[in-house]
């Protein structure tokens, strides 16, 4: 356990650092949202052209991979509306909440933490699953958030609106761009792939600082009274979801797939079982504040599974490997 601690710490303690100095103002507030736009349009898309480029295309189109998550992301997403329809939670919000229950930080945290525990081998599954909720799982969560619309076709101009999104979203792209080149064996001159190169180590490390950064002003506005400030059952039984039922879902449903011969390797599973085991992906509170959900409740989420993931999926990592 203490040679996973070793590994995990400082993923987690880059987190707390972000948070720390956001809280104590040596990061201003205002410039959160830059740090946001250089780690989603610069170093993340950079990260994930290069592993995608370094990833045999056999993995990132492993149907096992696809099949199993996408079928895990579905149930995550009804279960949760189910527990959280009611007379304070309306279909938006309890949208947004099945989103970061169903949705790991597989792109900010994910993909160097379980490159760094299981080896390059892990990358090709975990960005398989990280297209799946960019593109299936948030648009379904999108236009579920709709139906408390008046307006007759609410969910269909939602699902439009989302589909929009995912293709202005440079990750995917980048991802589609790095299997092209995989399969191409194709390789950019030595200025572009030493530029891209350093981008891409600083994805991690910034990703991670930004995280604890938008949690801390995510709390810091609600004890300033710019947000409501939510209960208690109304967050953390999601933050429980998504730390304790979707890892299991995918453990369980990705074994049952397995008995009855589905080309699912026992290693691709283990990869899938530790991504559902991350804390839930911050992303998911800026899309939640762009359709008016409550964002008090989505930070308050993201906070909870991502202070209680450092033992959580410390834990996960020693059941599992």
């Amino acid at each position: 356990m203490l040679q996973i601690f070793v590994i995990t710490f400082p993923f987690f303690a880059l987190v707390l650092c972000g948070y720390l100095a956001a809280r104590a103002r040596m990061l201003p507030l205002e410039a959160i949202p830059g740090l946001n736009g250089f780690v989603l349009f610069f170093a993340l898309p950079c990260m994930l052209y290069r592993f995608g480029a370094n990833t045999p295309i056999g993995q990132l189109l492993d149907m096992g991979v696809f099949a199993t998550w996408l079928l895990c992301a579905l149930l995550t997403v009804g279960l949760t509306v189910a527990v959280s329809l009611n007379a304070r939670i309306g279909w938006n919000d309890a949208s947004f909440g099945a989103l970061v229950a169903a949705f790991p930080n597989s792109g900010f945290m994910g993909v160097p933490l379980l490159v760094a525990l299981l080896g390059a081998q892990s990358a090709g599954p975990v960005i398989l699953t990280m297209v799946i909720d960019m593109i299936v799982t948030t648009s379904l969560c999108i236009a579920l958030s709709r139906l408390d619309g008046a307006e007759a076709h609410g969910a269909a101009k939602a699902f439009k609106k989302a589909l929009k999104g995912v293709l202005a979203n440079p990750l995917p792209w980048a991802i589609l761009l790095g299997a092209l080149v995989s399969v191409a064996g194709w390789a950019p001159p030595k200025p572009v792939a030493q530029t891209i190169g350093l981008l891409a180590d600083a994805a991690s490390p910034v990703a991670l600082f930004t995280i604890g950064a938008v949690l801390a002003r995510a709390q810091m506005l609600a004890k300033a009274g710019h947000v409501t400030a939510p209960l208690l059952r109304d967050y953390l039984p999601v933050a429980m979801f998504k730390l304790f039922v979707h890892p299991l879902l995918v453990l369980l449903v990705g074994s049952g797939l397995i008995s009855l011969g589905l080309p699912l390797s026992r290693f691709a599973l283990t990869v899938m079982v530790l991504t559902a085991a991350l804390p839930s992906a911050s992303n998911v509170s800026l899309l939640a504040e762009r359709f008016g959900a409550d964002n008090g409740r989505i930070a308050r989420i993201i906070l909870v599974s991502t202070a209680t993931a450092f033992v959580t999926f410390s834990m996960a990592v020693a059941l599992m490997v």
